[in-house]
């Protein structure tokens, strides 16, 4: 066994404690789900339905749920139309709604979002202050309600729900 000076003991406390810090920092208890479907070829058809599934242990706060999107320079629209489907445990849906997302300026073509180059990512509200009706497990798919198919350029979307401040 490795025997350190008496004088070191001090800065390995200090390290453990950062480490413990950093690691404790670094979970995010407001956000549910964070996650995204890489589209394969950046083409999207339309059968592919992507599906994410998230627990809720908490019913009695408020959640945000945004789409996270992320497009080619050379996406051929302006916008993209999606539905979600929210389903609970039993399947069933309970909430469901047809969204334009607008990506570029419709007038100026200017690329929406953030980005470096030709990719650029989106964070868009999908709904807001929804209260879970019950803890579970439920699943949020989406579909894109494009006249395209495949759909070029879309190179992954997804979802994020976090915690609101509201109660």
């Amino acid at each position: 066994m490795l025997k350190y000076p008496s004088t070191l003991k001090p800065l390995f406390s200090f390290i453990s404690a950062l480490f413990i810090a950093s690691i404790l920092l670094a979970c995010d208890t407001s956000t549910l789900l964070k996650d995204n479907y890489d589209i394969q070829d950046a083409k999207w058809f339309i059968k592919d339905t992507p599906e994410f599934s998230f627990e809720v242990t908490d019913t009695s706060s408020n959640y945000n749920v945004f789409y996270n999107v992320r497009n080619n320079r050379s996406y051929p629209y302006y916008n993209l139309y999606l539905t979600h489907y929210l389903y609970d445990a039993s399947g069933k849906v309970i909430h469901q709604k047809l969204d334009e997302l607008v990506l570029f300026d419709p007038t100026t073509g200017k690329k929406l979002g953030e980005g470096l180059g030709d990719v650029y990512d989106h964070k868009i509200l999908a709904f807001k202050n929804f209260t879970f009706p019950h803890k579970g497990i439920y699943k949020i798919q989406v579909k894109q309600y494009m006249r395209q198919n495949p759909l070029q350029d879309i190179i992954s979307v997804g979802f994020t729900i976090e915690k609101t401040a509201i109660k």
